[in-house]
């Protein structure tokens, strides 16, 4: 790079790495940082690639901010509370005006999240972000995939299919009299760029969650990882899915609409199993129940709603 590493690191990622647990972050070979007494670590990674992930045409910021939070959404998932996160950054160049962008949607995820930076890697090459998030959870508390039995309730956080539906948009696959209005244009592109890592949730997860994952993948799909995981079968009410207005409006089809919502992936809204003595708070919709048997069953036909497939 034009720019050397230390002073790229320096000027626009340094000021990100102040939080109560970090010891020593940004600046030495490794970070040093502090778990609660009494918990587990609990670390997870995930990578945002140009053209896989987000469009080039993609504000910097929102890469930012997006990529965290994807992460972040895995420690929700496990109930895990953040700790801190690593950064590592594949450059094409040192631009200027972009990584000024991007280090203010690094700031904003860091302040929202509290994820705060303690280290990482730069190096040049294909635009590739990856977060490494560390969080932490009282000892043998951690919420998995594996723990869902028949009776529980199967249940889900916020709306599905908003960032599908955004995607859709982004590539010019709606237009005309299908196009939404701009306040559903700016609703759906904000879940697919600055996606909500449920946080807030955790408490309950961790009193009454049997099992959980977030919806990265599609709902069908990662319902899927938890049937495999718990050996079960989930059933799903496709009537009971909640789905925003702007979505609704914005769908060309009832079958579009249900295949973003089962399929289209990058909510990370949480999907969790929770017993059927337990009280359900709003916000939490349930849409189906664990039953004796494997795989997803659902009442509708389910053509392109998949999910999504790395090497496909």
């Amino acid at each position: 790079m034009a720019t050397a590493e230390f002073e790229l690191i320096g000027r626009y990622f340094a000021s990100l790495g102040g939080g109560d647990r970090i010891a020593l972050g940004i600046g030495d070979d490794a970070a040093v940082f502090d778990v609660p007494e009494g918990e587990q670590c609990v670390v997870s990674t995930d990578t945002q690639v140009e053209y896989v992930h987000f469009f080039p045409e993609t504000l910097p910021e929102d890469i930012a901010y997006r990529a965290v939070a994807a992460a972040a959404s895995d420690l929700a998932a496990m109930g895990a509370s953040p700790l801190g996160m690593t950064l590592a950054l594949t450059l094409p160049e040192a631009d200027e005006l972009w990584l000024h962008g991007f280090s203010q949607g690094l700031a904003a995820a860091v302040r929202d999240l509290a994820l705060p930076l303690m280290g990482g890697d730069t190096t040049q090459g294909p635009l590739t972000i990856t977060i490494t998030v560390h969080g932490s959870v009282p000892r043998d508390a951690a919420v998995t995939r594996g723990g869902a039995r028949p009776g529980d309730r199967l249940c889900v956080t916020g709306t599905l299919g908003d960032a599908a539906a955004a995607l859709a948009l982004q590539r010019g696959e709606l237009s005309g009299d299908r196009l939404p209005e701009a306040e559903d244009v700016e609703w759906l592109l904000s879940r697919f760029n600055r996606p909500i890592a449920r946080f807030e949730w955790l408490s309950f997860l961790r009193a009454h969650g049997s099992a959980a994952i977030d919806i990265s993948d599609g709902l069908l799909a990662d319902a899927e990882h938890i049937a495999a995981a718990s050996g079960v079968a989930l059933t799903i009410d496709s009537t009971a899915i909640p789905l925003s207005d702007a979505l609704r409006r914005a769908a060309p089809s009832e079958a579009r609409l249900f295949e973003w919502a089962l399929g289209g992936g990058d909510d990370y809204e949480l999907l969790c199993t929770v017993p059927a003595g337990c009280q359900i708070p709003d916000g939490l919709a349930v849409i189906g129940e664990v039953v004796v048997g494997q795989g997803v069953q659902i009442d509708r036909p389910t053509s392109g709603a998949g999910g999504y497939a790395h090497f496909n």
